[in-house]
């Protein structure tokens, strides 16, 4: 466990990456502002990258179009591609414009733009890899987005304590949206359908990766989905790429309220027992002494991985990743922890 005792100047990574010439190919899987946050740290790092993205959420104008038309949840998957989206003029402005929310008193009130564009090319097209390949080029994004499965899929919790009024219950509680703002505490996750085929791009590109990176993101919603369909969790489990498992910053209210970073790694374990990690990437802060550290030690090397800390948050004190020094965390570990596969 070596964490980092300063912080990383923006100027000084960005040198460290044009000095290397080649590039790991990388999968991130997640969902929402954490795959996000990945992906926008990631993409300073190589140009072979690929998000596979959960596909369960039923909530605002995703859950809608879902609803509406039977099509996947696009809000994540727009998310991922706006985070892929480069720094120049071009990327920067089709960022904001696929983010952008309409305002209405009408239907379209709370819709995205780039909710609608994925939806209808979907539609003309008959095939969501091949859609989100093509928005990606019109936007120029810097790496894939795909789908985790390509049917939607509903994410049920064991709950104890929905209810407030009666806390030592426990109930199923059913969709994305609902999990992640419970009251209670979530005993385990299951999607339906329970045997959901997985988009065969992802799958290939986990198997063909040299790094696979986890999370951060929403623990029972957006990380631990994606191994809870099977033939993904096969690929990542056979994989020869090295696996990093990245925590999040703070709990999340309602969801992993008061949960340790350990607790974190103890039902991912319990979710997927075969899978196997190689590091677990966690800012300093949030385990700032030895006593804190040693029980995330423990519960990291039962899964296999040894823990890195570096600090990855926002200087401003948010519960936001920094993208620059999450940069330097990920090429730190890559650098450290073994090149494998024809990049080394």
């Amino acid at each position: 466990m070596k964490p980092y005792r300063r912080r990383t100047s923006t100027l000084a990574v960005r040198r460290t990456l044009r000095r290397r010439g080649a590039q790991p190919k990388v999968v991130a899987l997640g969902g929402g502002m954490g795959l996000s946050a990945s992906l926008a740290a990631l993409r300073r790092i190589t140009g072979d990258l690929t998000a596979v993205v959960t596909v369960a959420d039923d909530g605002g104008s995703s859950g809608r179009l879902r609803e509406e038309l039977g099509v996947l949840p696009p809000g994540d998957l727009r998310k991922a591609l706006a985070a892929l989206c480069g720094d120049d003029d071009w990327g920067q402005t089709w960022a904001r414009v696929i983010q952008h929310r309409f305002q209405s008193k009408g239907e379209i009130n709370g819709h995205a733009v780039g909710n609608l564009l994925i939806v209808a090319l979907w539609e003309q097209l008959g095939d969501p890899v091949q859609a989100l390949d093509l928005v990606g080029r019109l936007l120029g994004a810097q790496g894939r987005v795909l789908p985790m499965s390509a049917v939607p899929l509903e994410l049920q919790a064991l709950v104890r304590g929905h209810d407030p009024e009666r806390p030592d219950d426990v109930d199923t509680v059913r969709g994305q949206a609902t999990v992640a703002l419970t009251p209670g505490e979530v005993q385990s996750v299951h999607l339906v359908p329970n045997d959901p085929p997985a988009v065969p791009e992802a799958v290939a590109a986990a198997l063909d990766a040299d790094w696979v990176v986890l999370g951060p993101g929403s623990w029972f919603s957006s990380v631990i989905p994606h191994l809870l369909v099977p033939e993904l969790l096969d690929a990542l489990v056979e994989t020869k790429a090295r696996k990093v498992l990245s925590l999040n910053l703070a709990p999340q209210p309602g969801e992993t309220e008061g949960f340790s970073p350990q607790r974190h790694l103890e039902v991912l374990g319990r979710h997927a027992p075969k899978l196997a990690l190689d590091v677990v990437l966690a800012d300093e802060a949030a385990v700032p002494d030895v006593p804190a550290r040693e029980p995330l030690v423990d519960a990291a090397k039962r899964l296999g991985a040894a823990v890195e800390l570096a600090p990855v948050a926002r200087p401003d004190g948010s519960a936001k990743h920094d993208p620059e020094l999450l940069a330097a965390a990920y090429d730190r570990i890559f650098r450290m922890h073994g090149r494998i596969g024809p990049w080394r």
